[in-house]
């Protein structure tokens, strides 16, 4: 584990159309200790093309694929067992970071000796275009309060492994992310928000991400499945989830 590496995971499938962006917007980061490990369920576009002429000539650019598709959560899980850095972060194939993202993270995390740390984001169309529409981020989030409330994109999320530990995301088709998250918290570490907009989430129809449904489904599976509420317990957080996700869009 190279202490001040940072080894960034990106699940990619069929993401011709924005990788190169994302990317591209890593590559541009003032923080240059980075490996960007991505990892390919299996695309039938150009995607693997493309990856692999950015890792032709920037050798921190890795290129995986998978032998077949797995879904987001094994293409995460591979990129973290490959993974070489103290820090691990996360940016989807359609995301992009602002240039300091890293840099104002890792000093973030230094001066408030945060082991997991996630930021504001604003979300932009799927030409790139501003929908002004910032979503902030409180100071601290602990595992109740993520239950109530999943304020964390999975793109903004930088954690330290020396003092997290090893971990990996459940092999669920949806929702991995925010497991994730509440499987770290639930041990009674602390997710420290940076109040910034170091984050471009690209809506884009036909995601994973995008279907609200489907986002209320698998937060409901999350509560009840994975984290294993009772039924007074899961209505409780659920209907707060729901009120939070509301705000959020407004």
């Amino acid at each position: 584990m190279e202490d001040g590496l940072v080894s960034i995971i990106t699940p990619v499938y069929n993401a011709d159309r924005f990788i190169s962006e994302t990317i591209e917007s890593v590559q541009s980061q003032t923080y240059e200790n980075w490996e960007m490990i991505l990892v390919d369920d299996c695309s039938s576009d150009n995607s693997k093309k493309i990856i692999e002429e950015y890792a032709k000539v920037d050798s921190r650019v890795k290129y995986i694929s998978l032998v077949e598709n797995s879904g987001a959560a094994v293409a995460r899980n591979t990129g973290i067992d490959y993974a070489k850095g103290r820090f691990i972060a996360f940016i989807d194939s359609d995301d992009q970071w602002s240039l300091k993202k890293l840099e104002h993270q890792l000093t973030f995390m230094k001066e408030n000796q945060a082991s997991f740390i996630f930021t504001a984001y604003e979300m932009v169309t799927e030409q790139g275009e501003k929908l002004n529409k910032i979503v902030r981020v409180p100071q601290t989030v602990n595992y109740n309060q993520l239950l109530k409330n999943t304020i964390i994109g999975c793109s903004t999320v930088v954690i330290d492994r020396q003092v997290v530990g090893d971990f990996s995301m459940p092999l669920v088709r949806k929702g991995q992310d925010t497991a994730t998250w509440l499987s770290i918290l639930r041990t009674g570490i602390i997710a420290y928000g940076l109040d910034e907009v170091l984050t471009q989430y690209r809506v884009v129809k036909g995601s994973v991400s995008s279907g609200k449904i489907s986002a209320l489904k698998r937060t409901w599976y999350t509560y009840r499945k994975i984290e294993k509420l009772n039924l007074i317990s899961c209505i409780y957080v659920f209907t707060c989830y729901v009120f939070n996700a509301l705000k959020k869009r407004i």
